[in-house]
Formats: structure tokens, C-alpha cells, sequence
């Protein structure tokens, strides 16, 4: 299975009647992970039959409210349901306190699960990573302090060629050292190089998530050559000036990012309430980077595929 996200929400600031806040939800072979947690969150997860008792993970780049008003009310619900697995949450280190003092004065017995909080710095090392995936964070440019979040696949075991291992009898116990790379040796003493027995393995992706940033060159190291970016495009380029103020970004300035930075695919969201009709949107980011696509809620796009599914 590929690297895909679902966009949950897409919408900067307020909510419309057919945006909700930011959040997206990016799932692997094994594991789901949850980016921002606007107000609704929750609700969209039900909409879109995401099972969020199996998402351990939670990253949330900036304590402005579209971003995380929904964290709250989404781990309550978590606790409700009987959760018992800890859950880990990485963003801002005050964003610790912000969670902690609601539930203080909620009442109650408390949470049925144990949540471990990760603070967040602009750092090139890993702030989670297991045997399939490795999460880095990076500062982007807003009026406070922001993270975008990078997500790289390791790369992957090379695939056993079922014909060749047959052909060669190789016994089923050995077959998990193949996809690490050893050869096998006959029981007649022949030596079957490992090439000869597997194939390639299949690529591994990578997905960046720029959250709310002014038009920032500094993260292009961070980003640069991944499959998949969502960069947010909060203005059409007529209000250049209403962007720079405000520290988001244009749609030009989006697609100039994404060109720089030689992505693959560029997503574009948050976008402002004033625009009803998103064509436009897309239109001019296009014109500057044909690769983009609408970060439109219940779209899932695929790493390493210029398609995105409904």
C-alpha cells in the first residue's frame, strides 16, 4: 500500500458549510497519523469511516485554533470509547499545558489512557520513526511558531520471485533473510545470488506538510524533490499584500514553492471563506505548477500518483 492522505479539512480560519478546519490523516502499510485537528475533526473521521482509536499519533503545527480546537474533543471521545493505548502527541511544547489545564477542570476520573506528549523544535532528526516510516519536523514562517512535518518511507525489503525461489527449492525459513538481502547457498554447495531470487523492492515515498507559512524559501532543503507536498494557497494572488501581512501564501506563491523544490505533486489548501468557487484557485497555481490538485475534503491522494480518489 502506498503513502496516501485524506484530507479531513481544508478551510483557513473559520469553517464553511462544505470546508471544515485542517486536518488530514496520512496512513502506511501499518500505521495511521493524524496532522492538525480543527474543530470537527472528529466528526470528519466518522464521515470518512476512519476507525481513530487505531491513529497513536497526532502532529499539530501550530496553536492557532482552525489548527487544534478539535484535539480535545477528539481525545475525550477516545477515552468515552474505552481507549486504553497511550497516545502520542508532537507539536509546540506549550501545547502540552493548553491540553492539560482543560482536562484539569473537566472533572472527572480522568483520562482511561495515558497520552505522551513530544515537544517539537526545528531539528533535521527524527521526531518519531519505526521499521516503516520516519516523521521530521521543520519551522515554516507565521506569525508563531509553525511546524511542517516530512514523512519518508524507508526503503523497502526486496520482493521474493516465487518461481525463482521454487525452481532453486529454497526452504520456506529462509525466505525472510532473502528480503534482507542474503544469498543462498544449495545443499549441492551452488551459490544463488540474492538478485537471482527476488526482485526490486517497491519504491519508497515521501509526503511534506507545510501548514501555515508566508512564502518561505528556507524550507526548501526540508522539502525538496518529495512525491507529495500540501502547501497551503490562502490567497489568490490579487491579495499578494493581505498574504504577506498576515504570513500565509498565494497560490502563485504555492506553486513557485512546489517548482522550486522539485516535488512531484503539489496539494493546495486553507483556503480563504472568500472564495465560494475553488476554480480559480486552482487555476492560477497551475499556471506556475501544473501538478496541483485541490485539497478538497474526502480526497485521498496517493504518493507517487498524480491521481487522487473519492
Amino acid at each position: 500500500m502506498a503513502l496516501s492522505v485524506l484530507i479531513l479539512g481544508s478551510s483557513a480560519a473559520a469553517p464553511t458549510l462544505s470546508r471544515n478546519q485542517t486536518a488530514q490523516l496520512v496512513t502506511t502499510e501499518r500505521s495511521q497519523f493524524l496532522i492538525d485537528c480543527g474543530e470537527g475533526t472528529q466528526l470528519q473521521l466518522r464521515k470518512y469511516k476512519v476507525r481513530f482509536q487505531q491513529i497513536d499519533h497526532i502532529f499539530i503545527s501550530h496553536l492557532h485554533g482552525d489548527h487544534f480546537f478539535g484535539l480535545v474533543g477528539l481525545l475525550s471521545t477516545m477515552h468515552l470509547l474505552g481507549r486504553k493505548t497511550p497516545i502520542h502527541i508532537y507539536g509546540p511544547k506549550e501545547l502540552k499545558e493548553v491540553v492539560e489545564v482543560q482536562f484539569k477542570y473537566i472533572g472527572g476520573p480522568g483520562l482511561s489512557y495515558k497520552i505522551i506528549f513530544h515537544g517539537v523544535e526545528n531539528r533535521k532528526d527524527a521526531i518519531y520513526e519505526d521499521q516503516e516510516i520516519v516523521v521530521t519536523s521543520f519551522e515554516v514562517k507565521h506569525r508563531i511558531k509553525c511546524f511542517g512535518y516530512k514523512f519518508q518511507e524507508r526503503v523497502k525489503p526486496r520482493r521474493i520471485n516465487g518461481k525463482r525461489v521454487e525452481f532453486y527449492k529454497v526452504p520456506n525459513y529462509f525466505r525472510s533473510k532473502l528480503k534482507d538481502g542474503a544469498d543462498f547457498t544449495t545443499e549441492e554447495g551452488e551459490v544463488i545470488s540474492n538478485e537471482v531470487l527476488t526482485d526490486s523492492p517497491y519504491p519508497s515515498y515521501s509526503y511534506a506538510y507545510c501548514a501555515d507559512t508566508a512564502y518561505n524559501e528556507g524550507m526548501l532543503p526540508e522539502i525538496k524533490g518529495v512525491d507529495l507536498l500540501y502547501h497551503e494557497a490562502t490567497f489568490l494572488e490579487q491579495e499578494k499584500s493581505r498574504a504577506k501581512k498576515t504570513f500565509h501564501s498565494t497560490t502563485v506563491q504555492a506553486g513557485t514553492i512546489a517548482q522550486k523544490a522539485g516535488v512531484k505533486q503539489l496539494i493546495i489548501g486553507h483556503f480563504s471563506n472568500r472564495y465560494n468557487d475553488l476554480n480559480s484557485v486552482l487555476k492560477e497555481t497551475k499556471t506556475v505548477f501544473k501538478n496541483t490538485q485541490l485539497a478538497i475534503e474526502g480526497k485521498t491522494f496517493l504518493a507517487g500518483d498524480s491521481k487522487s480518489k473519492k
